[in-house]
């Protein structure tokens, strides 16, 4: 059987767009894409080197973006220079990974045995008898994926997987690209040896006069491994058309999901959750038995033999028995479809069949409970993660701190029972930060402020980072009343992003006391003040 490769090109914008507007110019910048250096001149609250926005570079883009000349490897200024309406997304590789997972399920529902090279790119033998030829075979797996929505889907086919790759990437979109058996070697033969991946040995090659993957195939093996150590004899060997790794089928880990079988149909919540419980303890022992534990499960449950109801439910830690119960009972109450499980009376199809699939397995040494310290309460994490099932997954999220100069820039928020997101350091220096202690209440928008001097004049900030006159009087709202100033501190001046003129901005930072005790962190940029915070 020879290889079939799928590949998915900008896969990260693929996984992006499920929470964007069609038809977005999208680019994703490479993780830690943030750090760099300075992102504001020293003027005040310190100085050294910054973590900055703006310093990423673009990881893949949507084709709106490259048509307005966006392209990978772009900083993140050039791409917003390029294209101003660009939406910029930062890399989360887990999101790539759950993302194409549906990718691999719906394939292997096709032809069992694939395996996935990374999210965007996978590989599987070619079930040619079964489907009636190798094209054939590959049109169904391409309109399987069409239909999951998966518009930009290319494939190719050769003898080995290296040659299926490369095919697969000269594809037309929702097309594939059939290399005859036994032609690998001179298909690959007028490829340019960028197509080996190896930056350094690919300078090398280039120096030595051989550009093309068929001059690097013309040495001799022995020559090859001599010069270029065993990772170029293996470049070698692929570039042969030789297959030294032949596609491994992804493992299939032992059955895990758990099923309870209602007979007869069960109408009303309180005894099905009395019933799977049972079938929980058994589907965590289960787990618990290969040395995992279950942070993602996807609850189904059949209303004559029908799926009726399905839902992912994720944990911050894992899943318990009580866990599952507690999740099986508020799914069904607040189901709404057939039968109205919650209610009893006549003409309510009842529940015949409850599963349990485990989504996502993690080691179970990689969530013991600590030597020290209690683990969070389980009482607060069954009552949040009842309130996600009722407001959807980002309804609840977990706030962390971050390093960043205003104290919107300190905030990160996911999604409850996801990891965290990867944030900038708290510890590294933030020229132009208001130092501790934080404000307690962050607004969600500034609001429209005014801050005068004694004659009544604008209090404003000079290019120096002088103030024009003494804060006397001050309105942290336009709504509210003026009052005197008791004290105040600052200004904190940032000059964010001086290097963009589109993105660039000048503010300066103040604490504002009033007579009444209330304090404010307050910002004036372009003589315009702002209230971005409140001390209480």
């Amino acid at each position: 059987m020879r290889t079939l490769v799928v590949w998915c090109p900008d896969w990260p914008v693929m996984a992006a767009l499920a929470d964007l507007p069609v038809g977005a110019a999208v680019a994703v910048l490479e993780s830690g894409g943030g750090a760099g250096l300075g992102a504001a001149k020293g003027t005040g609250g310190g100085a050294g080197l910054g973590a900055a926005k703006g310093t990423g570079k673009v990881l893949a883009c949507s084709p709106g973006a490259r048509a307005e000349g966006v392209r990978r490897g772009m900083r993140r200024r050039d791409a917003q220079a390029c294209c101003p309406d660009l939406v910029v997304v930062e890399h989360r590789a887990e999101v790539d990974a759950r993302a194409f997972e549906e990718v691999l399920v719906a394939i292997e529902e096709l032809s069992p045995g694939v395996a996935p090279l990374r999210p965007g790119l996978c590989a599987l033998r070619v079930p040619s008898r079964f489907y009636g030829g190798e094209a054939e075979a590959a049109a169904v797996i391409a309109e399987r994926l069409v239909a999951l929505g998966v518009w930009d889907v290319r494939l190719g086919l050769a003898d080995t997987l290296f040659a299926a790759e490369q095919a697969a990437r000269r594809a037309l979109t929702q097309d594939c690209l059939v290399v005859p058996e036994g032609q690998a070697r001179s298909f690959l033969a007028d490829l340019p040896v960028e197509v080996l991946d190896d930056p350094d040995l690919v300078d090398l090659l280039r120096r030595l006069g051989l550009t093309t993957v068929a001059d690097f195939a013309a040495l001799g093996a022995a020559d090859v491994l001599t010069r270029f150590g065993r990772h170029g004899a293996l470049l070698h060997r692929l570039a042969r058309g030789e297959d030294p790794h032949p596609v491994g089928r992804r493992a299939v880990p032992p059955e895990l999901q758990a099923q309870v079988v209602f007979e007869p149909p069960l109408e009303t919540v309180e005894p099905i959750a009395f019933s799977v419980r049972t079938t929980a303890e058994q589907f965590v022992a289960k787990l618990a038995d290969v040395g995992l534990v279950c942070t993602g499960v996807r609850l189904e449950a059949d209303v004559n033999g029908v799926v009726a109801s399905s839902r992912t439910w994720l944990h911050p830690r894992w899943f318990t028995a009580t866990d599952l119960v507690d999740r099986v009972r508020w799914q069904l109450e607040s189901a709404t479809g057939p039968g109205a499980w919650g209610r009893a009376g006549e003409g309510h199809a009842g529940i015949d069949a409850v599963r349990f699939l485990p989504e996502v397995t993690e080691p179970l040494s990689e969530h013991a409970d600590p030597l020290f310290g209690p683990r969070p309460d389980d009482r607060v994490e069954r009552v949040v993660a009842r309130v996600q099932g009722m407001l959807g997954h980002e309804g609840v999220v977990a706030v962390q701190a971050q390093g960043g100069r205003s104290p919107a820039a300190r905030q990160v928020a996911t999604p409850w029972g996801e990891q965290g997101l990867p944030v900038r350091s708290v510890s590294a220096p933030w020229p132009g930060a208001v130092p501790p202690p934080a404000p307690a209440t962050v607004y969600p928008e500034p609001r429209s402020a005014s801050v005068v001097g004694a004659q009544g004049q604008a209090v404003g900030v000079d290019d120096r980072g002088a103030v024009s006159c003494e804060p006397a009087r001050v309105r942290a709202d336009d709504s509210q009343a003026w009052q005197p100033v008791s004290s105040w501190a600052g200004p904190w001046p940032v000059d964010e992003q001086w290097w963009d003129e589109a993105t660039s901005r000048r503010v300066a930072r103040f604490q504002v006391v009033g007579v009444d005790g209330t304090a404010w962190l307050m910002v004036v940029e372009n003589g315009q003040w702002w209230t971005e915070a409140r001390y209480d």
